[in-house]
C-alpha cells in the first residue's frame, strides 16, 4: 500500500506563497509514491475527495479547533507536513491545536517553515513557543538564513529545501490579459506580483516606477499591482494609490503565466521574503525583474542568476535599449543558471535526500 502524506495549513489551494509551494510538494510526493490529501481551514480550489476542511483552522476564525476532529483528520497519515501553520502563528489557537495533534501523532512529521516569528514584526512574543520542538520532527526551511537561525536557537534536525519552479511554463495570453485589465497597446506595464501588505512595499515600487518613467519619458508607464490588500492594509493602500505618481491598475490575471505575459517588466520591492518566487518565475517567463535587495535574495543570486535592483532604475532602462540579441542572451543565460538550481523536476530528489538524511529511508 502506498504511504499517505497529509498537508495541514491555515489555507491551501490558492495563489499565496504557502499554497503554491504546498501544491508543488504534493506533486513531488506523488512522484515518490505517496498518496496525498489536505487538511486546512480554507481550501480555495476544488477540494479533493479526501481533503478535510476544518474552518476553525482558517485565518481569523473565531471558534476554537475541535481537537478530536483534527486528530481524526490526520489519522492514518504516514507523513504530516505542517506547512507554515506551526511556523508563523497567524491564528495562534489553531497553531497550538496542530502542535498538540502532531506531538502525539504516530507517523512522521515535517514542520515546513516559510516564515518564523522573529522575522515578522508583531510575532516576537511567540518565538519561544513557535516553531514547536516536537521530538523526531524534521524542520524544513525554504532558505538557508532560517536554517541558521533555527540551529542557533538550538533546534535539531533542520534541513533546507528551497522552492522549485516549472521553468518551461506554457505561454500566457498577453493580449487578452491586457485587454481584461484595461491596458492599451502602447502602455508599458510594470508588474508587482504581490498581495498588498506592508512588507510588500508598494510605496517603494511606486517610487521606482516614477523614477523609471522620468528616465524613459517616451514610454507610457503604468503600474500594475495584482493585490488584493490583506491584513487590514486596505485603508493604507487606498491612501497610497490616491497619491500614486504614475497610473495604477489593481487586479488579477487568470493565471500566473498570463500575468507575466501581460507585463513588460516585473518590480519586486519587498523588504522581506522567505524566498521570493517572482524572481525565478520572471526568469522562466523571460521578463526582466527589478528587486529590492531583501536578505534572502542573496541566496537566489548565489545560483548565478542576474536580477536588476530597484535602487538603480537606470540600469533597467539601459537594458531595454540594448540590441534584441543582447537581451535574448541575458534571458537565455539566466534560464540556464536557474535550471541548475531551481527546476521543479529536481524537487522529488531533494525531498528524498532530505528524508534519507533524517533516517527516513523507507515508509
Amino acid at each position: 500500500m502506498a504511504p499517505n502524506a497529509v498537508t495541514v495549513s491555515f489555507r491551501l489551494g490558492g495563489d499565496d506563497g504557502v499554497s503554491v509551494e504546498a501544491r508543488k510538494w504534493s506533486h513531488a510526493l506523488g512522484r515518490l509514491g505517496f498518496t496525498t490529501r489536505r487538511v486546512a481551514g480554507k481550501i480555495e480550489d476544488a477540494p479533493g475527495g479526501d481533503d478535510v476542511l476544518i474552518p476553525a483552522l482558517a485565518l481569523g476564525a473565531p471558534e476554537p479547533v475541535d481537537r478530536a476532529v483534527l486528530a481524526d483528520a490526520l489519522d492514518g497519515a504516514d507523513l504530516v507536513i505542517a506547512d507554515n501553520i506551526c511556523s508563523l502563528p497567524l491564528n495562534v489557537e489553531a497553531a497550538r491545536a496542530v502542535v498538540t495533534a502532531l506531538s502525539s501523532h504516530p507517523g512522521r512529521v515535517v514542520l515546513r517553515h516559510h516564515d518564523l516569528p522573529w522575522q515578522r514584526r508583531g510575532f516576537e512574543a511567540l518565538e519561544h513557543e513557535f516553531p514547536p520542538r516536537i521530538e523526531r520532527a524534521l524542520h524544513a526551511t525554504i532558505n538557508l538564513r532560517s536554517r541558521r537561525e533555527l540551529e542557533a536557537r538550538g533546534y535539531a534536525n533542520v534541513t533546507t529545501v528551497h522552492n522549485y519552479f516549472d521553468l518551461d511554463p506554457s505561454p500566457g495570453d498577453r493580449d487578452a490579459t491586457r485587454a481584461h485589465l484595461g491596458f492599451g497597446n502602447d502602455d508599458f506595464v510594470l508588474f508587482q506580483p504581490a498581495r498588498a501588505i506592508m512588507r510588500k512595499n508598494v510605496p517603494g515600487g511606486l517610487r521606482y516606477a516614477h523614477r523609471f518613467a522620468q528616465l524613459a519619458p517616451e514610454l507610457a508607464v503604468r503600474y500594475w499591482l495584482s493585490g488584493p490588500a490583506e491584513d487590514g492594509y486596505a485603508p493604507t493602500l487606498e491612501r497610497i494609490l490616491e497619491r500614486a505618481p504614475v497610473p495604477v491598475i489593481l487586479g488579477r490575471a487568470p493565471s500566473a503565466v498570463d500575468a507575466y505575459a501581460a507585463a513588460d517588466i516585473v518590480v519586486f520591492p519587498s523588504t522581506w521574503e522567505g524566498f521570493g518566487n517572482p524572481i525565478v518565475e520572471s526568469i522562466a517567463c523571460r521578463r526582466a525583474c527589478a528587486a529590492y535587495p531583501y536578505p534572502v535574495l542573496a541566496e537566489i543570486r548565489a545560483a548565478g542568476v542576474r536580477v536588476f535592483s530597484t535602487e538603480r532604475p537606470e540600469a533597467l532602462v539601459k537594458f531595454l535599449g540594448e540590441p534584441e540579441a543582447t537581451r535574448a542572451q541575458y534571458f537565455d543565460t539566466n534560464l540556464h543558471r536557474a535550471r541548475l538550481s531551481f527546476s521543479l523536476a529536481d524537487l522529488p530528489g531533494a525531498l528524498e535526500q532530505a528524508f534519507s538524511a533524517h533516517g527516513w529511508s523507507s515508509w
